[in-house]
Formats: structure tokens, sequence, C-alpha cells
């Protein structure tokens, strides 16, 4: 019977947005992260009688057709990129990304990632890092004996060092933005990696045109919302249970038509 199959892609579809919400309420206080969505779409159909197809000898139409639905299935998991929650740390290595834009991360095999993850360190040779020592671009070098880092809404770094009156400039931070970020591939680690869908990357500084400013001491929270994930969890658990009538419903009517050959 249609039906059990039909249900079965249902029961699949609403499996799938449970593990979506899962993974965002796993995130909820992973910096930077964007919670996903999930988009459907309805199956083939078989069309058992076409809409004005001739129904007598006398030219009349049938207004409406016939057609019998095989389900649903999966066909994406956005990321909603809207903007987190900007909290502070007073970490000195600590930005948070106002607006849009991503860092700019140098993967050890060369690659180019991008972050929203402006939670950074350095490494042993004051070199600014991410958490795992992957490199932020363009390269940016704090001296051993630096008694404070500046970082301005422009992306300017600035050093004081014992001795000077002035700050010394370190470097630029730069950051990039794309045309569709939603095309971006999540690789974990709080980076993303480019893709024919998001387009190439769009270069520019802090504050530039298209480009948010910088906020050093804080730290961009998850997106994630706590009350829509649970509603959206309602949601799923009831199609589920929906979708399990209906293959329950339809094993009842099977077994009542197999009593039937059976009496």
């Amino acid at each position: 019977m249609r039906a059990l199959y039909t249900a079965a892609t249902g029961m699949m579809a609403q499996e799938k947005s449970v593990e979506v919400i899962s993974n965002n309420v796993a995130n909820m206080r992973t910096t930077g992260f964007k919670r996903q969505t999930i988009h459907f779409q309805d199956l083939l159909y078989e069309h058992q009688r076409r809409s004005g197809a001739p129904t007598s000898d006398q030219n009349t139409q049938a207004p409406a057709g016939l057609f019998v639905g095989s389900g649903v299935k999966t066909v994406a998991t956005p990321r909603i990129m809207s903007q987190g929650n900007i909290t502070m740390t007073e970490r000195s290595f600590d930005m948070a990304i106002r607006g849009e834009g991503f860092f700019r991360i140098q993967l050890p095999d060369g690659r180019t990632a991008y972050t929203r993850d402006g939670g950074f360190e350095t490494d042993s040779q004051g070199r600014l890092t991410t958490k795992d020592g992957y490199l932020v671009d363009p390269g940016i070098t704090v001296p051993q004996d630096a008694t404070s880092v500046s970082v301005n809404q422009l992306g300017q770094v600035t050093a004081m060092l014992p001795g000077q009156v002035q700050p010394q400039a370190l470097g630029q931070l730069t950051m990039s933005r794309f045309i569709n970020k939603v095309g971006l591939e999540s690789i974990g680690d709080n980076l993303y990696l480019e893709t024919p869908g998001s387009g190439a990357a769009i270069d520019g500084t802090p504050g530039g045109e298209g480009f948010g400013n910088l906020q050093q001491g804080y730290l961009e929270e998850s997106n994630v919302n706590a009350v829509t994930e649970i509603a959206a969890m309602i949601q799923a658990q009831r199609a589920y249970e929906l979708n399990s009538k209906v293959i329950t419903g339809a094993d009842q009517m099977l077994q009542a038509t197999s009593n039937l050959f059976r009496g």
C-alpha cells in the first residue's frame, strides 16, 4: 500500500528535522554559531487523470486532475546568518564583528577558511591564531614585551611597548563577505569554506562599505533561540506521530483485507 511508504518518508523527514534542531540546541553556547533550519519538498506524483482531460464524447473536460503524491524529501538545511548577541569578555584578543563579514583564517593545508568566532589567542611566536592554532589572515604578530594591545573599530592593531609613548602599529585586520553567505560550507571548528554556491569572497576592511566594524573585548554569541527551537521540536514530534499513525492505519487496512481472503 502506497500510504505506508509515503508516511515513512514523512517520518524520515521529521527525524532529520529533529537532528537539525538538536545540533542547534547543542551549540547554544558556541561562539559565532549560526542556527540551521530545514527545507522540504514534495516527491513525484502519479498522474491518474490530468486536469482538462476529456470526460465524455461531448467534449466535456475534467475541471481538476487526480494526482497521488509519494511523500516528502529534505532538500536543504540553510543557516540563518542573523547577528548574535554581543557579550563583553574584557580579553584583549577577543573580537566581535558587529554587522557583515567574516574573519579570514589560514588552514594548515593552505586553504582559506572564514569564521565569525573572534576568540583569538597568540602562539609561541606572538602570532594571532584561533583556539586551534590556525593563523589569522593577514598575519598579526604581537611583540613579546608588549604591555597592551588595542584593536579599533576599523581593525587597526596597535601595541604599547616599554619605553615608548606612542603605540606601535602591528597591522590591519581585514574581513571577507559573500553574495550568498548561506552557501558557505561548514567544516566544523566554527569555520566555513567558500563554495560555488556562496560566490567568491569579497575582501575589505572593518567599517568599509558593506562591512561591519570590530568590537575588541567582546564576542558574538550563538543566534540560537531556545524558545524557537522548543517550538520547532514540538512541531516535528507531532508531525512524526501523525505519520506513524498513518502507518498504523494503513497496516490495519491491509490486515482487514488479508482477513477477507482468509475468510
